[in-house]
């Protein structure tokens, strides 16, 4: 039996041939891709939104082919409540999906006493992992693969990324449908097809997190430069 037809069952991302898969779904597009992965993995894969640009395509592409799949955002409540508004309009155009919020169990007063107000400043490696890692780790238990919008062109960090990725940090399988798309694509697909997107985007954040941690970029900077500005870290974590 193939790799494209079997079915598969696998305990632990251990057993997944990753180089056999990638050399298959370099053939396919993104909604192929796509209908791989439900069709592997059915339930038991979930998508991480960020609610960004390439997050808006992505929720659109998987909603052609899966039209209720689970969709989980890691709100910290620290995010900007441009996005929370944006997650409202996506529920409406998009009603069978299943968008769950995946939450710390700690507060922010309760990360205020135990740290400082400030902790997104002093050791924001922490903050994320307290707000983002441990609860996506949470909601990813029980799942054998997630997806996720990364795409080769966003940084150094990403350019190696490909459709099937063996994910150690939290013990599961990463797929990216996304890998081979442009900034300019992914906007040209926002526009063609009239998406909602986060209003922040029209004035200089390109990518968008955390609104503690969040800056506009100046027009030839990196499309990431806005996260985490004056830093070393450039990733929440999720990624690495």
């Amino acid at each position: 039996m193939g790799i494209e037809t079997q079915q598969l069952s696998y305990e632990t991302t251990k057993d997944f041939v990753y180089s056999q898969t990638n050399d298959l779904l370099a053939k396919k597009d993104s909604i192929g891709v796509l209908k791989w992965a439900y069709a592997t993995f059915k339930d038991d894969l979930t998508y991480a939104c960020s609610f960004g640009a390439e997050a808006i395509v992505l929720l659109d592409l998987i909603s052609k082919v899966k039209p209720n799949a689970r969709v989980v955002f890691l709100d910290t409540h620290l995010h900007f409540q441009e996005t929370y508004e944006l997650i409202g309009k996506i529920k409406n155009k998009y009603p069978k999906l299943i968008i769950e919020y995946a939450q710390t169990e700690v507060t922010l007063e309760q990360q205020a006493e135990q740290y400082g107000k400030k902790l997104w400043e002093v050791d924001p490696d922490l903050c994320c992992k307290i707000r983002k890692n441990i609860p996506l780790e949470k909601a990813l238990h029980g799942s054998k693969a997630w997806l996720t919008g990364l795409r080769r062109e966003q940084s150094p960090t990403r350019a190696n990324t490909q459709f099937v990725n063996k994910d150690n940090k939290f013990q599961s399988i990463k797929i990216c449908p996304l890998i081979h798309w442009t900034w300019d694509e992914v906007w040209q697909y926002i526009k063609l097809f009239e998406l909602p997107y986060n209003e922040l985007h029209d004035q200089g954040y390109p990518s968008i997190g955390c609104s503690k941690c969040t800056f506009p970029v100046k027009e030839g900077e990196d499309l990431r430069a806005g996260r985490w500005a004056g830093k070393e870290k450039t990733e929440c974590g999720l990624h690495k």
